[in-house]
C-alpha cells in the first residue's frame, strides 16, 4: 500500500479526471495479492503470485502500514497501481470482492495486471495532452486516450483478451514524438543516454536539462543539485537514487513511483501533481550546481494535471 495514496483531484478545467492515483480504500488490496516478490532489500519474505500477504487483514488494510519500512517492505510503500486497483474494485466489480465472492478471484487477479498497464498508460497520455509542446499531436493523444479509457471499461473476459503489449506500442509511438517536441526546446546538445547502465554514477556536473533517460538504470545515482526539467523520465529506474536539491518540476512523464523510490529532501522540487515521500529528508541540503550555462534554463512548462509513475521492479 503506497504512503501517500490518494485520489487524484479533478484538472485545472474543472471537468472530472479518472483517478490515476491509487485510493487503497476504495480496493481489495490487489497490489497485495496479485504480484510476486522476493525477500530482498524491498521485501522481508518470499511471495507467490496470487498468495494474499501474511500482513493484508480481512478488510483489506495492510497490518502494518505505518510501519512497512521498518518491518523490511519499502517495496511496498513505492509501489503504485495507478488508480487500476478500485477502478476494477468499484467499476468492473461493483464492489464485490474476491473473499465473499470466491468465483471471481482467478479473473479478477488476471484483470488487474492488465488493468495497471492501461491505467500507466492513461496517465502519460494525460500529462503529454496537458504540456504546450504537444500540441501538433494533440488529436491524435485524445483518440489514443478516449480508446485506452474505453478498454478500461471491458469486463474481465475482454479485458484479459486484450494485446496491451500492442496497444502500449502504438500509444508509445505518441509519447516519443511528445518526448522530441519538448525536449527540442531546450538549447545546445542535449545528453542520450536511453537505457544506459548509470547505477551508481556521479552525475552532479553533468548538464540533464533535455536529457533523454528513458529506461536509463539510476539505481544509487548521485543526482543531487541537477537539472532534469524536460528530461525524458519515462521508466527510468530511480531506485535509491539521491534527488536532494534536484530540479524535476518540470521533468517529462515523471511518476509517484519512480519518486517514491529515490532519495529526496525539501531542497528537491517536483512536478505539482507529485507528492513528496514521507520518507523523504525534512531537510534542504545546500547543493552547489555546476557552472554549466544552467542559469540560462528555458522556461518551464505547465505541469499537467496527473503525472506518472516510472517503475522501481515489485519483485
Amino acid at each position: 500500500m503506497p504512503e501517500n495514496a490518494q485520489p487524484t483531484p479533478p484538472d485545472p478545467a474543472g471537468r472530472p479526471l479518472l483517478s490515476l492515483r491509487a485510493d487503497c480504500a476504495n480496493c481489495f488490496g490487489l497490489c497485495c495479492v496479485v504480484p510476486a516478490f522476493a525477500a530482498s532489500a524491498d521485501f522481508a519474505i518470499d511471495k507467490r503470485a496470487g498468495q494474499p500477504c501474511p500482513n493484508l487483514q480481512q478488510d483489506f488494510r495492510c497490518g502494518i502500514h505505518t510501519q512497512l519500512r521498518d518491518r523490511g517492505f519499502p517495496g511496498c510503500t513505492v509501489y503504485d497501481c495507478f488508480g487500476a486497483g478500485q477502478h476494477l474494485a468499484q467499476v468492473t466489480y461493483a464492489g464485490r470482492d474476491w473473499r465473499a465472492h470466491p468465483d471471481t478471484r482467478e479473473r479478477m487477479f488476471a484483470g488487474f495486471t492488465v488493468m495497471r498497464h492501461l491505467h500507466e498508460l492513461l496517465w502519460y497520455l494525460t500529462e503529454a495532452l496537458a504540456h504546450p509542446a504537444a500540441r501538433p499531436v494533440r488529436a491524435d493523444l485524445r483518440v489514443a486516450l478516449d480508446g485506452t479509457e474505453l478498454l478500461t471499461a471491458s469486463d474481465t473476459d475482454a479485458l484479459v483478451a486484450i494485446d496491451v503489449d500492442a496497444h502500449r506500442q502504438r500509444v508509445n509511438v505518441l509519447l516519443l514524438r511528445v518526448s522530441e517536441l519538448v525536449r527540442a526546446a531546450v538549447p545546445g546538445k542535449r545528453l542520450d543516454r536511453r537505457g544506459a547502465d548509470l547505477v551508481g554514477a556521479d552525475l552532479r556536473t553533468t548538464d540533464l536539462r533535455g536529457a533523454y533517460l528513458r529506461g536509463a538504470l539510476l539505481i544509487g545515482a548521485d543526482l543531487r543539485g541537477t537539472d532534469l526539467r524536460n528530461a525524458d523520465m519515462i521508466g527510468a529506474d530511480l531506485r535509491g537514487a539521491d534527488l536532494r536539491g534536484a530540479d524535476l518540476s518540470a521533468s517529462l512523464f515523471l511518476t509517484q513511483f519512480q519518486v517514491n523510490a529515490a532519495c529526496g529532501d525539501l531542497g528537491t522540487a517536483l512536478p505539482a501533481a507529485l507528492t513528496r515521500p514521507p520518507h523523504w529528508a525534512a531537510t534542504s541540503t545546500a547543493t552547489a550546481r555546476p557552472a554549466s550555462g544552467r542559469n540560462s534554463s528555458p522556461a518551464r512548462p505547465a505541469a499537467g494535471p496527473t503525472s506518472r509513475s516510472g517503475r522501481p521492479r515489485r519483485r
